[in-house]
């Protein structure tokens, strides 16, 4: 009798398991997916996606290498960080032939310098690194990364973003030098910069904290990505972002499965559900 019940209690627990919904889990940037897409996504695929957020990309990184790697299916990794999680062996190659909405990639983002051939990653959204920052008839603003870096001409309260390479990269910005710059001079000389900033500041943020703190009015100026800006300006018209007269950059984060991802198969669904036409304008409209 014992030896009956095995099966058909293996048999019971099988079905049920065919019967139960899918999981996803994805880790991405705080505010950088809208939930109804995640609930459309949900119900068409019959599936539970859990999210998890970071507020910048070392955070990231740290996590995903700290045991995430197994944990999540899905991250967000920015363009200069593709090549490092490659190295260390964290992300899995796509298979095309399960996202054939890849045909949708718009040209200028297709095989990028950092992952030829889209092996690894697709392009998700991209943007700039500017200044957002409170209106003001009696101190207009100057366009300057010097807001930030020179103390003769403060805008008032500021936030510094808490991401090196992006706060970094401004104080190389500001002094003229390349924004990947090597040089051991310059970069001394940024530091510097950077070190002066971070007594006179307000803290440390990440975007979304930056653009709270000014629409909160206890900073009048933080640098931020280019769509929390957008964000902030459409709750308050007092508020505005430019991109400082030094220059800037553009970044372009990428959807890529993890090397361990629990729920291969349905990232890849989420991927090819991301590509659809549709759903990427409404991401973008987010």
């Amino acid at each position: 009798m014992r030896q009956l019940l095995l099966p058909i209690l293996g048999c019971i627990l099988a079905c049920s398991a065919c019967g139960e919904p899918g999981k996803l889990n994805l880790f991405i940037w705080s505010e950088y997916i809208d939930p109804k897409m995640v609930k459309e996504f949900e119900k068409r695929f019959d599936c539970k996606v859990t999210i998890d957020v970071y507020e910048d990309a070392e955070s990231m990184l740290a996590k995903i290498q700290g045991g995430g790697v197994s944990l999540y299916d899905l991250a967000v990794p920015p363009d200069h960080l593709v090549p490092v999680m490659l190295k260390l062996e964290l992300l899995a190659p796509l298979r095309h032939e399960n996202i054939p909405n890849l045909k949708n990639l718009d040209e200028k983002f297709a095989n990028p310098p950092y992952d030829h051939g889209n092996k690894y990653t697709v392009a998700y959204q991209w943007g700039t690194v500017g200044i957002y920052a409170r209106k003001s008839a009696d101190k207009p603003i100057d366009p300057t990364w010097g807001l930030f870096f020179d103390s003769k001409h403060p805008p008032g309260p500021f936030v510094l973003i808490d991401s090196v390479r992006d706060l970094v990269g401004a104080a190389l910005k500001y002094k003229g030098h390349p924004l990947n710059s090597t040089d051991p001079a310059q970069l001394k000389e940024a530091r510097d910069l950077v070190l002066d900033a971070k007594r006179r500041c307000v803290g440390f943020e990440g975007s979304v904290g930056g653009k709270n703190k000014v629409l909160g009015k206890t900073a009048r100026a933080a640098i931020v990505y280019s769509g929390e800006a957008a964000r902030g300006m459409t709750d308050d018209s007092e508020t505005f972002y430019f991109i400082p007269k030094e220059g800037s950059q553009i970044w372009l984060d990428n959807l890529a499965v993890l090397a361990r991802a629990p729920h291969r198969d349905l990232a890849e669904k989420f991927i090819n559900f991301i590509l659809d036409p549709a759903v990427g304008a409404q991401l973008s409209n987010f």
